[in-house]
Formats: C-alpha cells, structure tokens, sequence
C-alpha cells in the first residue's frame, strides 16, 4: 500500500480499508449493502432518512431501518432540522446497533432543501451546529459523523459557512467529516472541487475526513486518496451497478490489475441481489427495485444498449429473468 492506502477509524471502530459505500436514496439499502460487503466493502452508508421517519412505526421505517450481521460497521445517516427530534432520533438508531449516527447536511435535492433539510444546513451554521451538539449528546457512545457539501452556493458567505459547521462540529465531539466537493447548488452538475479536499485536510490534519465527488471508478477513489490527503473515500453514483468496485480497489491498491467479472459471475449476483430484495420487501418490490438496479448493472454488459432497450420493456419476473438469462447466460 502507499501512504495515502491505510486503515482508519471513526471514532474507536476501525475500517480496514479506505473506500466506502456512500448513501444514496434507492439505491444504498440493506439488499444492495451486502452485495457489496460480499465483494470487498468494509463500510457502507444507508439511505438517508427523516428523523420524523425513524421515530415513527411503519412500512416506510422498516424498508429504511434494516440491519444484518454482516452489514457491519454501517452508519445510519439521518436529516431534519430540529435540534431535538434528530437526538431522539440518533437514539433509536443507536439502541437499534448501528455503529454510527450520520447527519446529511448535504442533500442538494429541491424538496429536501426547500423544506430546510439536507444541504439547506449549509446556509444555517447555527442550526447545523445545535443539531451537531444535541445528536453527540445524545448518543456519547456512538460516533457520530457529519456529511457537508463545500458550501451552499459559490460566494464567500457560504464558503465562510462551511468553515464555522466544520469547526463547530469537530469542537462538539464529531469523529469524521465526509464532504462532496461540490456546492449545494450545483447538484451533480460541473465538476467537483478537488483541491477544497485537500484545503480541508490541511486545515485538520489529525482528524478523519471523507471526500466524494467524481469517484466514478476504482482508480477515482485512490486517486482522490493520493491527491487530496482525505483519510477515506465514499463512493455513491460510482459504485451502483458496479458491486466490484470494492474489491477492484482493493486490487489496484495491492498493485494488482483489478478482476472484471466475467457475465456467468454478473448474473449470479444479479441473482442474489433480486433475491435478498424479495426477502427484504416482496416479490413485486423486488421486480420493480431489480429492473431499476439491472440498468445500472447493464453499463458492464459488453451489449449494454442493447440489453437496456431489453429491460426497460420488461412486466413481469419471467420476462426479467428470461432477459437476464438471454444476455447472462452461456454464449451470451
């Protein structure tokens, strides 16, 4: 390993390797987790959920708040706005055993930020921090971790933002900060700001920062780790339909060419994936989560348009599975 590829901690719990699954709605949940753990992925983000959600009985709590033995260390990552509600909230996750409570502070999406939730804390350092204080006393023998966007918008107040939520959360007790560099206002769009990563890393050398952004592929992820100086990386958009990528990081950090599947291996994950799905929700669930996951996988396929066209036309499970079989199986 070179310098920049080590294990690190949150708070006491150890990651032994620096690139992480990182949240990301419809796709981060307990199913697609433990594909990912199986090939390589030594920590993982859930989806991101509502306070208010954690609190209250339902479908929608049980879909989100699902845990697995071998879905360790995660980190439940919640958002809300009051200070009081998140605490309760970081309890419930914390007597529920997930090893670490996560604050999104980040979420670019309208009706998150229009509701002041998610990256619209970027703007509001003074409820971002009160929400810091109360989770990390609320749960003191949990690390907790904040996800930041580098500001709200490109101007010098919000930039000037970023760094007083930075600075009060690490003085709260935070354990690691893990920041996409790019505004909130820029959504996914343009590129992502490097170099604020590596500002970020001088400015707190001794503490455990996260970077994402453009971590589209496996040598994205060591690149940013040896560019910026970040301690980890979390990948989202990168690492859907691409459950390898943890072990193909793995591989390029030993100095090894990284593994690419072969289609018999694909399909036996595909398949596994559907099934941990229709165990997770229902068959009907997992057809509909399973279509929407095999276009992301398809982007692997040697035919992958041609394989597209074929599951956006899919009804049913014997038409998905006779499609995956055709394009999966032997001489395909």
């Amino acid at each position: 390993m070179t310098n920049a590829i080590r294990p690190l901690r949150i708070g006491a719990i150890p990651i032994d390797f620096p690139v992480g699954l990182g949240a990301l709605a419809g796709y981060s949940d307990l199913p697609y987790r433990l594909v990912c753990r199986a090939l390589g992925a030594p920590y993982c983000v859930t989806e991101a959920m509502l306070d208010r959600q954690v609190l209250l009985e339902g479908k929608l709590r049980k879909r989100l708040i699902r845990l697995d033995p071998d879905d360790h260390p995660v980190a439940g990552q919640i958002m809300g706005v009051e200070p009081e509600v998140m605490a309760e909230a970081a309890r419930s996750l914390d007597r529920m055993g997930f090893d670490v409570v996560d604050l999104n502070f980040a979420c670019p999406v309208r009706k998150v930020v229009s509701h002041k939730r998610g990256g619209a804390l970027m703007n509001d350092p003074g409820r971002a921090i009160a929400i810091v204080r109360a989770v990390v006393e609320a749960v003191p023998g949990r690390p907790v971790t904040i996800k930041l966007r580098r500001s709200f918008r490109d101007a010098d107040k919000t930039h000037e933002d970023f760094w007083k939520i930075a600075r009060g959360a690490l003085e709260a007790g935070v354990a690691a900060l893990a920041v996409h560099a790019r505004s909130v206002e820029q959504k996914y769009t343009g590129r992502a700001d490097w170099s604020f990563l590596s500002a970020l890393k001088r400015e707190f050398p001794d503490r455990t920062i996260f970077g994402s952004g453009d971590v589209m592929s496996p040598a994205d992820a060591l690149r940013m780790l040896d560019d910026t100086g970040v301690d980890g990386v979390l990948a989202a958009r990168g690492a859907i339909g691409n459950p390898w990528f943890f072990e193909q990081a793995r591989d390029l950090a030993a100095g090894r060419p990284p593994r690419k599947p072969d289609l018999d291996e694909q399909r036996a994950v595909i398949y596994r994936h559907f099934r941990l799905t229709c165990e997770a929700y229902d068959p009907q669930r997992g057809l509909k989560i399973l279509r929407h996951f095999s276009l992301q996988y398809a982007k692997m396929h040697p035919r992958r348009t041609e394989l597209r066209n074929a599951l956006v036309a899919v009804r049913t499970e014997d038409e998905w599975r006779s499609v995956i079989d055709a394009f999966y199986g032997p001489g395909s």
